[in-house]
């Protein structure tokens, strides 16, 4: 009873700490159980959360239970300068951070500097990518996010404070060979070109339950309808109705599974801009195409952009709703105004969702820089440039997410853009960058951040590389292949297409399974993907245990200790370990507890590291011990 007391009445004092912001005292309030929030200066809107309307599931986050404030508040600093906020969080020594939204090249985001700024990825992991969402998380067990809608500059322990308790000694180059030229540095720094600003605070005790706080919070991850879960094929830019009608029917006869079909550009009268109109020559009578397909057991999902041509019906509507700048010509509507973002959705209702469409594929509202408007431009809200850039996905999804949800319909879409508070939105992000060993590593960074993605097969040099490909999109958010440019089929290398069927066919028998593993996240804020560092065996407390300073005596050991970004969890249950082209062999980190060849059921180990040699014909999965993995018959459609 003693400990018992003493625990709430340590807990009560955190929860009314309270420190100096440079003559204004602000203070951490818990807003849900095991969240804290602070509030800086005069926070602006639109923030992220707002921009996304996050509704927070209280009771999924009560589940999770309490927790002490997991960071020494007095180590937080926060300075503002004029229009500037600059924040300071402590690092241990060791500690290892993850997020800083969907990176492609590196997990470890400790020593890196980034600025957070929604744009197509380029090729570096520099902070610019489609979803720069503003959260971390540490392996000590607990995440951060800054509520800002601006460009912010993350230092994630790369700054040496001369007042630090924690200043590395200095060295001599000449002479010393323990000099560095990165020393030690004890704290993330983030810069907020803004006068106000919100901090969020989660609790652990893991680094998943961290992210899972994070989730509910946003309103709790997705929850697709079984459809979307299927095979989906993206169809050649001006495809006509009827040759999009003889594709299904081609999948149909050739024994593959299609649930949906996208249609890309050449569906609308004008595209880049658009009209949001379809064309009439490629498809002369939209509603009994849409009823011929549904006859099929094929939904749709229509490819488009948010900017609008002069040519288009509601441009005079809407035109007093744009920015000063347009993109290919046509006028940007700014969606923070309501009324822009209702002249849309009623020509998106009245033309295609009404007569059946059932989902969206919403392009180009990432980036680049050259193709977007620039941040001098301004909008009839007074929204900054660089507000409406970071949050015109959010802004994107919410508005067709609710439309659908007001017909209680599901929908699952693709987005080029997100940010953080959209786990709730049905949408899985997608890019024109093309490396698959790159593509896995932002499958596993997708989890730390509260957002989807599809490693999408769109075309390869050989059947090697085709199926390779194939196989891993099939352990992903969504199993597609985007042929708006190469035409591909599931079929287009023949001398590897049994073994496409096989894991097409795979995908569908798996479907319960994948469904069971979103309504986790719906619910409990679980990603259905993620890296092996938020597994348990991979945290700070074990693999301080393991640690032995002789590590070639411990392959494990020292194994997750490394960046691990080709392998990763789908599901609670299920390892996937990627095999790339021109492999046949790979190592496999086998975390705590017993695993088990999914294929087989052969024990494959338990806490430490294998190798695998496979055919071409198999990708390595693992299952783990005491699983339950629900499966269906390989059927052609899923379940309705």
């Amino acid at each position: 009873m003693i400990k018992i007391i003493v625990k709430i009445q340590a807990y009560l004092t955190l929860c009314l700490v309270t420190f100096s912001v440079y003559g204004q005292t602000s203070g951490w309030s818990e807003v849900a159980p095991g969240v804290w929030k602070m509030s800086a200066g005069s926070p602006e809107k639109p923030d992220l959360f707002s921009a996304a309307g996050i509704k927070p599931s209280m009771d999924a986050l009560s589940k999770l239970g309490t927790e002490f404030f997991p960071l020494p508040p007095d180590k937080i600093s926060v300075q503002t300068d004029h229009d500037v906020i600059c924040l300071r969080f402590p690092l241990e020594k060791e500690e290892r951070i993850f997020g800083f939204g969907l990176n492609f090249k590196t997990v470890y985001q400790r020593g890196r500097i980034l600025q957070l700024h929604v744009d197509h990825y380029g090729g570096t992991d520099n902070g610019r990518t489609h979803a720069p969402v503003p959260f971390y998380v540490s392996d000590r067990g607990y995440g951060v996010f800054i509520n800002s809608s601006r460009y912010l500059t993350v230092y994630a322990g790369t700054g040496v404070r001369k007042d630090s308790p924690d200043a590395p000694e200095e060295r001599d180059r000449n002479t010393d060979m323990k000099w560095t030229s990165q020393p030690y540095s004890d704290a993330v720094e983030i810069l907020v070109p803004a006068a106000g600003v919100e901090i969020y605070v989660f609790a652990g005790p893991t680094m998943l339950d961290a992210v899972r706080r994070f989730n509910l919070y946003s309103g709790g991850g997705c929850l697709p309808p079984r459809w979307g879960l299927g095979f989906t094929q993206r169809v050649p830019t001006l495809y006509t109705s009827e040759q999009v009608i003889n594709e299904a029917k081609l999948f149909e006869e050739r024994g593959f599974p299609l649930d949906f079909i996208g249609l890309e550009p050449g569906w609308q009268s004008r595209s880049y801009p658009c009209s949001l109109e379809w064309d009439s020559s490629r498809f002369p009578d939209p509603p009994a195409f849409v009823k011929t397909m549904k006859g099929l057991g094929i939904r749709l999902n229509l490819w488009t952009n948010p900017y609008i041509s002069s040519k288009a019906s509601i441009y005079k509507e809407i035109l007093p709703y744009t920015g000063s700048h347009t993109v290919w010509g046509g006028v940007v509507p700014d969606l923070s105004v309501p009324r822009a973002a209702e002249i849309l959705i009623e020509q998106i209702d009245k033309s295609q969702v009404s007569i059946g469409i059932s989902g969206y594929k919403i392009d180009e509202s990432d980036g680049y820089d050259r193709w977007l408007w620039p941040d001098v431009a301004q909008f009839p809200s007074g929204t900054s440039a660089e507000q409406i850039r970071q949050t015109y996905g959010l802004f994107l999804q919410k508005m067709t997410t609710d439309l659908f949800r007001q017909k209680n319909q599901r929908t699952y879409g693709l987005t080029r853009a997100s940010n953080g508070g959209g786990s709730s939105f049905p949408y899985v992000i997608y890019n024109d960058y093309y490396s698959h060993e790159d593509f896995i590593t932002a499958l596993i960074n997708s989890g730390f951040s509260g957002v989807l993605w599809t490693p999408e097969v769109r075309s390869s040099k050989t059947g090697e590389e085709w199926l390779r490909r194939f196989q891993t999109v099939c352990f992903s958010p969504m199993a597609m292949i985007n042929a708006w440019s190469s035409g591909t089929k599931p079929w287009s290398f023949p001398e590897v297409e049994n073994e496409v069927k096989e894991y097409a066919l795979l995908r569908m028998q798996l479907i319960p399974y994948l469904y069971s593993e979103f309504a986790k996240y719906h619910f409990e804020g679980t990603p259905p993907f993620r890296g092996m560092n938020l597994e348990s065996g991979f945290d700070f407390k074990a693999s301080r245990e393991i640690k032995n300073p002789e590590l070639s005596e411990n392959p494990y050991g020292e194994a997750i200790q490394k960046e691990i970004r080709d392998q990763y969890m789908t599901g609670e249950y299920l390892m996937v370990a990627p095999i790339f082209t021109g492999q046949t062999t790979r190592e496999v980190v086998l975390p705590q507890g017993k695993w088990f060849d999914f294929y087989s059921g052969n024990y494959a180990g338990e806490q430490e590291v294998i190798k695998v040699t496979t055919g071409l014909g198999k990708i390595p999965v693992f299952v783990k011990d005491g699983a339950i993995i629900p499966m269906m018959k390989p059927v052609l459609r899923a379940p309705s």
